[in-house]
């Protein structure tokens, strides 16, 4: 029997993911699931709104055989970053047979064109990317453009592909990065994908049985009562939600780092931020200048947004310069991934295929996060910090009465038998 592979925010795991993962396998006939999933900061920029051993125990009650971390590295970055970081992770197991991801578009056929472009980069595609840039166009914009132009003018086989719909979908921009990594690592892992349905990626309201991630953390967060979403969300994570604001009361969310980013911004001035991915000449300037405005996060980050620059990249910047992760770190960090993988949580076929993994694969599996030091390697204990630092700071996030400091060491993986 099959492996599907699914890389996974989880941030909450409501009912669109389940009939995701219910769906995929149904179509890879796979009987076993691995999730990659986000820890405690996510790809948007943000903190989770709940600790990551919830996030996995929920994913295993829910359906999933086996949970491992994305490193925080990889975790909160751009859609390319984060899908290379995942993608790379599940081909370093040498078991998973599928990897199954949402799309708005749901067909393959018109999203390997656009992938194999951007990989390929041929000089003509290279040549049109590069005049709309000079034009003062953002990354995307200009890309989507120059895309557009492409197969307009220069290949006439996808002559119809419309490129600005098809890349201006969260799903099928990340779709396309992930069928870019699996070129790139030149892996045996086949495709599939699913057409979304119900609510967007980026709906803020409940108006679907399947509501996004994004509008049931938001009602959330809003009414602070769990029984508004309950109708959302599978019984089993509404049952881990309830142990979690159980035992910490507090969910979490960018807010609650509004003194820190903004004493960092205050007293550091550029000096960090210009070291920091995705900072480009004159936006330190204008972060810096914006904090010295506004007292609260979300008036501070709107005020920073514009078409060049999106929330969810200003909000990757705020995270990076808190967990001091700099441009040049990252870099070389990149070079040695994947270094380890880390498990969060297992079922019984979970264990079977952690079996199955220490067989074909060279890479060390890290079940008791302690075990890093016995590794003696330093790529491992650099790369594997930042994922014990972002811990740290997303507890701190909660301003709970006792301080919670290396939970890492604390917590052991959910382990259902």
């Amino acid at each position: 029997m099959s492996t599907i592979g699914i890389i996974a925010e989880y941030n909450p795991f409501h009912l669109g993911h389940k009939y995701h993962l219910k769906l995929s396998k149904k179509i890879t006939n796979s009987r076993y699931s691995i999730a990659v999933i986000s820890g405690s900061f996510v790809q948007r920029g943000e903190p989770s709104l709940i600790d990551k051993w919830t996030k996995a125990r929920m994913a295993i009650d829910n359906g999933i055989d086996l949970v491992i971390e994305l490193p925080f590295i990889f975790s909160v970055q751009s859609a390319e970053l984060f899908a290379y970081g995942g993608i790379s992770l599940l081909n370093s197991l040498k078991i998973v047979d599928y990897v199954s991801f949402g799309s708005e578009i749901g067909e393959l056929k018109d999203l390997y064109p656009i992938a194999h472009i951007l990989v390929e980069e041929p000089p003509i595609y290279n040549q049109l990317l590069k005049k709309h840039l000079q034009r003062g166009e953002s990354f995307p914009v200009a890309r989507s453009r120059a895309l557009e132009e492409y197969f307009t003018k220069y290949n006439k086989n996808h002559y119809n592909l419309d490129i600005n719909k098809i890349i201006k979908s969260p799903n099928n921009i990340l779709a396309i990065e992930y069928l870019k990594a699996l070129k790139k690592l030149n892996s045996n892992i086949k495709p599939v994908t699913i057409k979304r349905f119900g609510s967007q990626y980026n709906d803020v309201e409940l108006n679907n049985k399947i509501a996004s991630a994004t509008a049931i953390r938001k009602k959330i967060l809003e009414e602070n009562e769990l029984s508004s979403v309950k109708d959302y969300l599978p019984q089993e994570t509404y049952d881990n939600l309830e142990s979690y604001i159980n035992q910490y009361h507090f969910f979490n969310s960018l807010d609650n780092y509004n003194q820190i980013i903004h004493y960092l911004l205050r007293i550091e001035g550029n000096e960090k931020l210009s070291r920091i991915m995705d900072v480009e000449a004159g936006l330190d300037n204008r972060i810096v200048e914006k904090s010295g405005e506004f007292n609260d996060i979300e008036s501070f980050v709107s005020s920073i947004v514009t078409k060049r620059y999106p929330r969810s990249r200003i909000q990757r910047i705020l995270v990076h310069l808190m967990m001091n992760l700099y441009k040049e770190n990252f870099i070389d960090l990149y070079l040695h991934h994947p270094a380890y993988i880390r498990v969060l949580g297992s079922n019984k076929k979970g264990f079977y295929l952690i079996n199955k993994i220490k067989k074909k694969t060279d890479i060390p599996i890290i079940i008791k996060f302690s075990d890093h030091h016995n590794l003696k390697n330093p790529n491992i204990d650099r790369i594997i910090s930042f994922d014990k630092k972002s811990t740290d700071l997303f507890f701190l996030g909660l301003n709970t009465r006792k301080p919670l400091t290396n939970m890492d060491y604390y917590t052991s993986p959910y382990m259902k038998k």
